[in-house]
């Protein structure tokens, strides 16, 4: 049976079908336009009409900022989205896998969170996503996996690597970028990578932290791309997050743990914690310099 990804037009999405194109694994990948996640009935219709062995949610409202503007809309993609497709994959005997963010936690610790830890999130994104979180666990929590992921990068699509590409490539000049708040730059393709390999290798299921290793400030991780860009990295310019006043808070200090994977032991098969992310960064430059020059 096939494999369903939702969000198939997003970043993670779009990575996921790389992936399980190269693995040859029979699969669909549905954008908003094939299914409204926020529908039940159609939901439930469609992916029983599909039968598919496994649903892996990748869509999500992910506009941080406008989910403040919005907390209707938001929860309705990641709270009662996720808890539709919980719903429809319990129906159709699938495996469910969701995607989750480093959100959830309140960004106040002096270690890296553990997937037990307590959901204390500051925003209205990050409590749409604790939400669905606990929704998926309680309607579903025998045939899931949720995955939490931070601040996902690729070719694809906006996000930080593409922006701060293409200043480096088509700007002269400072740019300024906080270093005050502290995570992990994780590579689409890696995490698409890490899902894929958890389904095969029949992970217990439960919540796992699917980011690349290491930490960084995003001050550091766009000095890593202007390296590798090999411009001027004194270009890049240390600030801090109160010189860009917006309208959600952001979590200061979100590394995430990765103690799930060693828990695992040798069920875990070659599935073990993603590698540094320095490593993925440099891997993935030239597609996304590519891509940038592309989009010119």
């Amino acid at each position: 049976m096939a494999w369903l990804v939702l969000g198939g037009n997003g970043q993670l999405g779009k990575a996921l079908s790389v992936i399980l194109g190269e693995r040859g694994v029979d699969f669909r990948a549905w954008g908003s336009a094939d299914l409204d996640i926020c529908s039940a009935n159609r939901t439930t219709e469609l992916i029983s009409a599909l039968k598919p062995s496994v649903v892996i949610n990748a869509a999500a409202w992910t506009d941080v900022d406008a989910a403040e503007l919005d907390p209707q809309g938001a929860h309705a993609v990641n709270e009662k989205g996720a808890f539709n497709l919980a719903t429809a994959a319990k129906t159709a005997g699938a495996i469910f896998a969701h995607v989750s963010t480093d959100y959830v936690f309140s960004g106040v610790s002096t270690r890296p969170w553990l997937e037990n830890d307590l959901r204390a999130p500051l925003s209205v994104y990050g409590t749409s996503k604790a939400a669905g979180e606990v929704k998926v666990l309680h309607e579903y929590g025998e045939g899931s996996y949720i995955f939490r992921t931070a601040w996902l990068y690729s070719e694809w699509g906006k996000n930080f690597a593409k922006t701060m590409t293409r200043l480096a490539l088509t700007a002269d000049g400072e740019v300024k970028v906080v270093d005050n708040q502290v995570g992990q730059p994780t590579s689409a393709l890696d995490l698409a990578e890490q899902i894929v390999s958890s389904i095969e290798a029949q992970l217990p299921f439960g919540i796992y932290h699917a980011s690349n290793s290491g930490q960084a400030s995003w001050f550091d991780f766009a000095q890593e791309i202007f390296s590798l860009c090999e411009v001027a990295v004194e270009r890049v310019v240390r600030t801090d997050s109160s010189v860009f006043v917006r309208p959600a808070n952001r979590p200061g200090y979100s590394v995430l743990g990765h103690d799930a994977w060693g828990a695992v032991g040798t069920n875990g098969g070659s599935v073990g914690v993603m590698r540094d992310w320095k490593i993925a960064l440099r891997e993935a430059m030239p597609a996304i310099i590519h891509a940038v020059k592309a989009e010119r």
